[in-house]
């Protein structure tokens, strides 16, 4: 008994003067993170619980060797800081080793990798997520998707050290469940992430639950190349042979004619650059949401209207991704190759089927009520220049996934048009006024493994089709409400709406295959409608 009480006794006074030692020398309240990366340069952040000294040691061995010094500044009128170093003269694409150091405080030994320069044509990739903003019932969510998805995928699929397989992470909105509470940041965002954050850079963009606080803008340092009267709240950054651009689509901004002129110069300089293969915007509210209606924005509209027309004009094409609807969605304009991508939930409350207001969407072809990530595998082919994006699911609540593929779609620069289609009946031909059943010919390609993805359909009173009163889109798969309600459909066939009686039609189609690429129109054919 008596040695027992000695124990207890002496386990007490040490764990006093560890925690005396450690109010003395303060703590790693925020492990290191990364931002704005370049060629020869990136930033490293961390927060401690007090101390002004902002060290990094780096190197490109274990060893290190080299020491930068940056700044501290307050976050939260307390002893705390955040520290800022820019780390400078570095080499392009190397992998650096790095730790942080304020007063007796260190970090451990972590990696970073530097980015190429769009003329070495590397390859590389990117993981996308949003609204990681906690879900009370669920609060272990984003360290689940963090930690259990993207860190067990990339070790299992790539294998190697994370630096070198994931060149940054894009995170467009909701990153806490509430900005203006400070602890939300440390406890709900970064700690959970800190093993992704401390290797790869992460770019974020404000979503309606930051609240434009000012803690968003303390804790992160992103490109300032923006409207300046507006810094970091709209910006670009290029990694290779690709352009990501970060936008507010918050109140306050979304009507900003500032922000939105900035962005048509920028594609409009964009287009120029011969450097950029791809553009890749984000920004939180969606222009169009099947899973919740109330959430859609017209900004986005005006902002995919700017990117369709750069897509079409340049042959480059873009995606905007997007959450604030908590599940994930894949769609394609129409007549562009430009993608609509939700990458949410990471952590937020599911949007279920059949819980918010929906609609079915032609754009649309999947959308799941599920948690998950978006990996974007960037091909810098010189020759053929390409990317992937996939899925990569963690299920919901009624039906666990571990890293499920749940989508795909591969997007190549370069034209690969599929043969213009037949069009075979009706052609000079008398049909019911009730409707016409349109036939055409099968999908050819000359590209191995494409296939037959969409058909566009189009009646006419004249044969310039310049206002078509029949204009039908549909595609191989549209998965809504856990069903595809294209299942079985056959593309090469279309029924038309009621037509006028005793009136002369053209018609026409083409053809998309599953990379977006559309054929030209099919030769016009004609018919008349019977009293």
């Amino acid at each position: 008994m008596k040695i027992k009480s000695a124990v207890v006794l002496c386990w007490a006074v040490t764990y006093h003067f560890i925690g005396l030692a450690q109010s003395v020398q303060g703590e790693l309240l925020v492990q290191p993170y990364l931002q704005d990366a370049e060629p020869h340069s990136i930033k490293v952040m961390w927060e401690t619980s007090k101390g002004e000294e902002s060290i990094v040691e780096w190197g490109t061995t274990p060893k290190l060797g080299k020491k930068s010094k940056g700044i501290a500044y307050d976050v939260n009128f307390s002893d705390s800081r955040i520290h800022e170093v820019k780390i400078q003269d570095l080499e392009r694409f190397t992998e650096y080793y790095y730790r942080v150091k304020t007063g007796k405080i260190r970090s451990d030994i972590f990696q970073f990798k530097t980015p190429p320069f769009a003329s070495d044509n590397e390859s590389f990739k990117i993981v996308a997520m949003s609204d990681m903003q906690i879900d009370h019932n669920n609060p272990n969510k984003f360290s689940e998707v963090v930690n259990d998805g993207i860190l067990k995928y990339m070790e299992k699929e790539f294998g190697g050290n994370l630096p070198s397989n994931l060149a940054m992470v894009m995170i467009p909105g909701d990153l806490v469940e509430n900005g203006t509470k400070y602890y939300q940041w440390k406890e709900h965002f970064f700690n959970p992430a800190e093993k992704l954050f401390s290797q790869v850079p992460v770019y974020p963009v404000l979503g309606n639950h930051e609240k434009n606080s000012v803690f968003y803008f303390k804790y992160f340092s992103l490109p300032e190349n923006g409207t300046p009267a507006y810094a970091e709240h709209w910006w670009f950054k290029d990694y290779g042979n690709t352009r990501i651009i970060g936008l507010n689509s918050n109140d306050g901004y979304n009507n900003s004619r500032d922000q939105y002129e900035w962005l048509k110069k920028l594609l409009d300089e964009t287009a120029e650059n011969e450097e950029v293969d791809f553009v890749f915007a984000q920004l939180h509210h969606p222009h169009k949401s099947e899973l919740w209606i109330p959430g859609e924005e017209d900004f986005t509209g005006k902002v995919v209207a700017l990117l369709e027309a750069f897509t079409t004009k340049t042959g480059k094409p873009s995606i905007h991704f997007f959450g604030h609807t908590h599940g994930y969605s894949r769609g394609q304009s129409k007549d562009h190759k430009h993608l609509w991508i939700n990458v949410a939930s990471a952590g937020g409350a599911i949007d279920n089927w059949g819980e918010f207001e929906g609609r079915d969407y032609d754009e649309f072809t999947v959308t799941q009520d599920e948690y998950g990530f978006v990996m974007v595998e960037v091909d810098a082919s010189q020759e053929d220049p390409k990317f992937t994006i996939k899925r990569i699911s963690q299920g919901n609540r009624k039906m666990e996934r571990n890293n499920e593929i749940r989508d795909s779609i591969v997007i190549f620069k370069n034209e690969r048009k599929p043969s213009s289609p037949k069009a075979i009946s009706p052609n000079n031909e008398t049909v019911s006024f009730t409707g016409a059943t349109l036939k055409a010919g099968e999908f050819n390609s000359d590209f191995s493994n494409a296939f037959h993805a969409a058909s566009h359909w189009q009646i006419s009173m004249s044969p310039d089709f310049k206002k078509p009163i029949f204009d039908s889109w549909k595609q191989y798969e549209n998965w809504y409400y856990k069903e595809n309600r294209q299942k079985d459909d056959d593309l090469t066939d279309e029924e038309s709406n009621r037509l006028k009686p005793n009136t002369t039609y053209y018609w026409r189609v083409r053809y998309r295959d599953q990379n977006l690429n559309w054929s030209n129109w099919s030769n016009t054919a004609t018919f008349k409608t019977n009293n």
